[in-house]
């Protein structure tokens, strides 16, 4: 008999872990208390049993999976605790090392062992395109339960906190980088060179163009989930000592595109630097 994993919430990204683990033979449970008509949607396309509230949830699984927004991780461990979990909790959000270990000390506080985990590459739909980076007490454990889905799982060395590291290391890149290049695009839209600027990067370095561009497709209607991980990396950075000004102003980049959480349609990069300038765009101004 499988191990019944209970999953904290199914997003685009939870949903794909929870369709992973039942691919790989797990029961998969949510619970749909307080929770949108998306939400549920998505817990219906992947197969997942709906346990009703987190009480149920808690009584029927063995292991819990917390994919939810950075700024929610912490309450969604306390609620988890107070009820007094016993078996596995997985952290797999964008959260810096520090929050890791915290949200670890609050699980174990409750009874349960603390997995540290970090997700990188998009929804788990194909396999070969999406790592869950595991660390901690547990970790080959947890990583066997996705064995036969199309999530790798991957245990790394080091305690609670090792996985976020990583995870906070690549996405302060990525993301990093995304916001970077928007933002020079937009100062040379005001400055009036953007053509120059392009015609430049085409001989000089040539990928970044196309790179800028898909930056303002890519990002945009999903620039409400970063601007909580652009804290928690400039925390991480902090932690260490280091600068951390870069992430917090990708994090004001992310908080100002955050209005095309939902849009029908992408937009374009004019139209991502007009709003990052405060301008007027279509349909009000920012």
């Amino acid at each position: 008999m499988g191990t019944t994993v209970g999953l904290l919430h199914p997003g685009e990204m939870g949903a794909s872990v929870a369709a992973a683990l039942a691919r790989a033979g797990s029961e998969v449970l949510w619970s749909s208390e307080g929770r949108s008509a998306a939400s549920r949607a998505r817990a219906d396309s992947a197969g997942l049993e709906d346990a009703a509230d987190l009480g149920a949830l808690l009584e029927r699984s063995q292991l819990v999976v917390s994919v939810c927004p950075p700024d929610a991780a912490l309450e969604q461990a306390q609620a988890v605790a107070k009820r007094g979990f016993a078996g596995i909790y997985v952290d797999a959000n964008a959260v810096s090392p520090a929050t890791a270990r915290e949200i670890g000390e609050i699980v174990r506080s409750g009874g349960a062992r603390f997995v540290d985990g970090g997700i990188i590459g998009p929804p788990a739909v194909a396999p070969g395109s999406t790592r869950l980076y595991l660390s901690g007490d547990g970790v080959r454990e947890v990583a066997a339960l996705f064995a036969a889905g199309p999530l790798e799982a991957i245990p790394i060395d080091g305690p609670g906190g090792a996985a976020s590291a990583l995870k906070m290391c690549f996405a302060a890149y990525t993301k990093g980088t995304s916001a970077l290049l928007l933002s020079i695009r937009a100062l040379a839209t005001y400055e009036g060179v953007d053509d120059a600027i392009v015609a430049e990067w085409a001989r000089s370095i040539p990928e970044l163009p196309a790179r800028s561009e898909g930056a303002a497709r890519g990002t945009a209607r999903k620039a409400w989930r970063f601007i909580g991980e652009m804290d928690e990396i400039a925390a991480s950075f902090a932690a260490a000592g280091l600068p951390d000004g870069f992430h917090r102003a990708a994090g004001e980049v992310y908080r100002r595109l955050s209005r095309y959480k939902d849009a029908a349609e992408a937009p374009d990069l004019a139209e991502v630097a007009r709003l990052l300038l405060c301008e007027d765009v279509e349909g009000g101004s920012s």
